[in-house]
């Protein structure tokens, strides 16, 4: 396990996934898991996270404001130590998908990049772990769900991003509607207009009548 994912950094959730192995959510610390979060960003496959073709520098400032922000967090999900997908979180009704919907009290928004899955088989072959993004889901949505005991879930994946819009509705997500996400254009963030599909997650849903 190699720094600085070891047990020194306290996490807010940790959770032992039958079959995949055990999910640690660590505050995301700017400067130290920046190499990690360059390179994911910056992929082809992440290009709808909206931050392809931003320097080091730049993604660097977005999360140092992020960090900064009362309504907004930002974690590194690990797997057994590696890192394995960056997740965060926002109250809906300070960001500017609250102007799409009608919030209800015990909402949660969340975003997810999930990492490159590590290959299973000998010298790294066999390609992607089969539900890698599943277990990954499912840890992120107790965190939230039960952890931070919030009463539903709410995504607002890109529309053109088929294979996320998929991958929340297998994961229990019921499916909302098409918005329009507006353009924000501030002195310390700058996000285009945006078309999303929403979907929605239920305490009740995923984990029946559990009361924190």
């Amino acid at each position: 396990m190699s720094e600085p994912y070891a047990h020194a950094r306290a996490a807010v959730h940790e959770q032992a996934v039958d079959g995949f192995g055990t999910v640690r959510i660590l505050p995301l610390d700017p400067h130290a898991d920046l190499d990690v979060v360059h390179a994911w960003v910056s992929e082809e496959r992440a290009v709808f996270w909206g931050m392809n073709g931003l320097s080091r520098e730049q993604i660097l400032e977005a999360y140092v404001h992020l960090d900064s922000l009362d309504t907004h967090h930002a974690f590194l999900a690990v797997r057994d130590g590696e890192p394995a997908a960056l997740f965060q979180t926002y109250e809906p009704e300070a960001d500017r998908v609250g102007e799409c919907y009608d919030v209800e009290p015990g909402d949660i928004g969340v975003h997810v990049l999930i990492g490159p899955s590590r290959p299973t088989g000998p010298s790294g072959s066999g390609g992607a772990r089969p539900g890698f993004s599943a277990a990954l889901l499912s840890a992120f949505t107790a965190y939230v769900l039960l952890g931070l005991d919030r009463r539903r879930v709410v995504v607002d994946p890109d529309e053109r991003n088929e294979k996320a819009v998929a991958r929340f509705l297998r994961q229990g997500f019921v499916a909302g509607p098409s918005v329009v996400l507006p353009e924000i254009d501030l002195p310390d963030v700058y996000l285009p207009e945006k078309r999303a599909r929403l979907a929605f997650l239920t305490r009740r849903s995923a984990f029946g009548d559990v009361v924190r």
